[in-house]
């Protein structure tokens, strides 16, 4: 299959493919004379294994590390990955089961208590940086929280204001292309910034981060409060723009 027809079958980019090429993670196993990628059926299959890692929050790199080890067994991590998505097919159920008992409370036909109203929710990590951690480690988030414990109420506000200010910037560009001057040169001003404000973004980091603005729906949508299609935009400007500063 060519790139085109794999991107369409899998639901992910064209450009995500090429980039899986280009970091070792997945090549296709022929190309024709005229330099097109061919797929095969087992280089779908590690396809399948990526995304199925990936949907469980492992970095492409230590996805490249697992699928690349020669002890890697496919059915061993069929078994690892069915295994974590049950659990949290059991933790939605109960969230479900909460909601649904709190609807018959607030209806009048069953009662509360207090405890109950709560069993469930545990907020003592936030689930951002439970996310981040499994994508880029302890250490760049605890630099992270150990810049945001130092600065004060009033440096909060300025920089809330001057992300907000650089989001609505990259608003004004998103029907355009991701790769155009202005795009990159706002999409630069973001990376300056998470690195002045929430630790030491690589580039790696920042194209990860980008990917996760699209993936994950919470993202998504606080993103795409100043513009329909901004986290899309942000995602695929991120990426040209690690590209070109490696």
């Amino acid at each position: 299959m060519k790139v085109k027809e794999v991107a369409e079958l899998a639901g992910i980019s064209v450009r995500t493919l090429h980039h899986y090429d280009a970091i070792g993670l997945l090549a296709p196993s022929q190309k024709t004379a005229a330099g097109y990628r061919l797929y095969s059926d087992e280089d779908l299959g590690k396809l399948q294994q990526i995304l199925f890692f990936k949907e469980l929050g492992f970095s492409l790199k230590k996805i490249k590390e697992i699928i690349h080890s020669p002890s890697f067994d496919k059915c061993e991590a069929l078994q690892l990955q069915k295994k974590c998505l049950l659990e949290e097919r059991e933790r939605l159920d109960k969230m479900i089961g909460l909601i649904e008992k709190t609807i018959k409370h607030e209806q009048g036909e069953i009662e509360m208590s207090n405890k109950e109203k709560f069993a469930g929710f545990d907020f003592r990590q936030n689930p951002y940086e439970q996310e981040a951690r499994r994508r880029w480690g302890d250490e760049a988030i605890d630099q992270s929280n150990a810049k945001l414990a130092e600065i004060s109420e009033e440096e909060r506000k300025q920089m809330g204001e001057e992300m907000n200010e650089i989001y609505r910037k990259l608003a004004h560009l998103k029907d355009g292309s991701p790769e155009s001057k202005e795009a990159q040169a706002a999409i630069a001003e973001w990376f300056t910034f998470l690195n002045r404000s929430a630790g030491s973004y690589s580039l790696e980091a920042f194209r990860g981060l980008g990917e996760m603005y699209v993936a994950d729906a919470r993202f998504t949508k606080n993103i795409d409060q100043f513009g329909d299609g901004l986290a899309k935009f942000m995602r695929d400007a991120m990426a040209v723009y690690a590209d070109q500063n490696k």
